[in-house]
């Protein structure tokens, strides 16, 4: 669409300079991490207060504008892509910490908040933050897509470590949901209904997080298996066996091959289970025996454990860097990332699937996985200009999905369904759930402004 001549001339006086229709500024808000080509905004407002959010979503509500959320642009599921034009509202300069409260192990943060800067600044109060989806996305883009990560096992995800925030509704309103208390049960539950719902009922511009002290000690520990099935049937067993691990990722041997040579590490090119553990520094040797005991009954070999900061740091970096490093197996490559989640004890079933069905396909591929909660993704890779690379993509995520809903899991543990999951909306959910979301969509955002086309299939005609 192009811009009201009167939506140009009043974003210009609100915002100055920060109002851009630039072509460079416009085609970098136009594309995320997803394989879907750029799709560029109209234009491109910067904000820097709740009050000048409220006036961008007010002005374009008026006149029907769309507005689409911005933050650091990490989302993998075409999020923030303009696909109705409008405007981007880029909030990442809203990035100040607003108020910490370490007697109550919490802080109030601005939504373009990076992930890693909260945590570099609430360390020395002997705090963190633990919801860790990998990239250092804002804030605000972790609650909009309910990210969770590699800390999930023990920590929870974005629903569990939310406890209020400041939203500005699409007529323009500011309004403040949650409280700062550990509990409530007074009214509907607002703050858990906008969290992951993608910037489709609101604009997220503050948000309170739940903080944790910093363990006594943590150590990390890697463990080869000679099969995918065998290392998380491991992870079955030490989850059922209750030990209390804060993380746990399997990474198979094609995404090992990959770290290797992208984060120069040798480490052995075979399924590998990277673990951590947070305690006191007898329970973190606990863990940690009890961990290695546990692998060696599935076969797990080549237990190495480090309580060093600097190991610890290297390995989870090359761990994080898997995506990246997957990239590079191909030239000019994209990734289309699948993110289904089990029950964990359909964890194994599904990957197996999910691996033979891989195997069979010209593209290349790896999986990882956040096992200890029965998540895992495949990075299919390809190229974005062959579109027969793109349908076949397609068809093995395809596949994988339909796997995970017939055991009763989701076509998105974390990433969102953003453009890519709406697919599998009703199939998941059903007419009679989907037709309750879209009442909740209309109520919120009657003109229907903020970021359409995402999360929920189109009206049937």
């Amino acid at each position: 669409m192009s811009l009201p001549l009167e939506v140009i001339s009043q974003l210009q006086a609100l915002l100055g300079d920060r109002f851009s229709l630039a072509k460079a500024v416009r085609d970098q808000h136009g594309r995320d991490e997803s394989p879907y080509p750029e799709i560029a905004p109209d234009a491109v407002a910067f904000a820097w207060t709740n009050e000048e959010v409220a006036g961008v979503v007010q002005l374009c509500n008026a006149h029907r504008v769309p507005v689409v959320a911005y933050g650091a642009g990490s989302s993998l599921e075409g999020h923030v892509l303009a696909i109705q034009g409008g405007i981007c509202l880029d909030l990442s300069h809203m990035n100040a910490i607003l108020e910490l409260a370490p007697d109550d192990f919490l802080v109030t943060v601005q939504a373009g908040v990076l992930r890693k800067q909260l945590n570099q600044e609430i360390k020395n109060q002997g705090l963190f933050f633990p919801v860790d989806p990998g990239a250092d996305a804002t804030i605000g883009g972790m609650c909009a897509t309910r990210a969770s990560g590699t800390n999930a096992v023990r920590y929870g995800t974005m629903r569990e470590n939310v406890v209020a925030l400041t939203v500005v509704t699409s007529s323009g309103k500011i309004i403040r949901v949650g409280s700062r208390a550990r509990k409530s049960a007074a009214g509907y539950d607002l703050t858990r209904l906008l969290i992951g719902s993608e910037g489709t009922l609101g604009v997220i511009t503050e948000i309170t997080l739940k903080l944790y002290p910093l363990p006594e000690a943590i150590s990390a520990a890697t463990c080869v298996f000679p099969s995918v099935s065998a290392a998380v049937q491991a992870v079955i067993a030490i989850i059922q066996y209750g030990i209390p691990i804060a993380r746990v990722e399997l990474v198979d041997e094609t995404a090992i091959t990959a770290i290797n040579h992208y984060s120069k590490l040798s480490l052995e090119q075979k399924p590998t289970l990277f673990f951590e553990f947070h305690g006191s520094p007898l329970g973190v040797q606990e863990q940690s025996e009890n961990t290695q005991a546990i692998c060696a009954e599935y076969s797990g070999s080549g237990f190495e454990w480090s309580a060093n900061p600097e190991d610890r740091t290297r390995l989870w970096q090359a761990r994080h860097n898997a995506y990246y490093a997957c990239l590079q197996l191909q030239a000019g490559a994209r990734i289309l990332n699948t993110d289904i989640c089990v029950p964990i004890s359909k964890l194994a079933y599904c990957i197996d699937r999910a691996r033979d069905l891989l195997s069979q396909s010209y593209l290349k591929s790896a999986i990882l996985g956040h096992v200890g909660d029965g998540n895992f993704h495949a990075l299919i890779i390809i190229d974005p200009n062959r579109v027969e690379d793109m349908q076949e993509a397609e068809r093995l995520n395809h596949c994988i999905v339909q796997d995970a809903l017939s055991v009763g899991g989701t076509c998105t543990g974390e990433h969102g369904v953003g453009m890519h999951k709406i697919q599998f909306m009703l199939q998941e959910h059903g007419a009679d759930a989907i037709e309750c979301m879209r009442a909740i969509k209309a109520v919120f955002d009657p003109n229907n402004i903020l970021n359409p086309g995402k999360m929920l299939p189109a009206q049937p005609l």
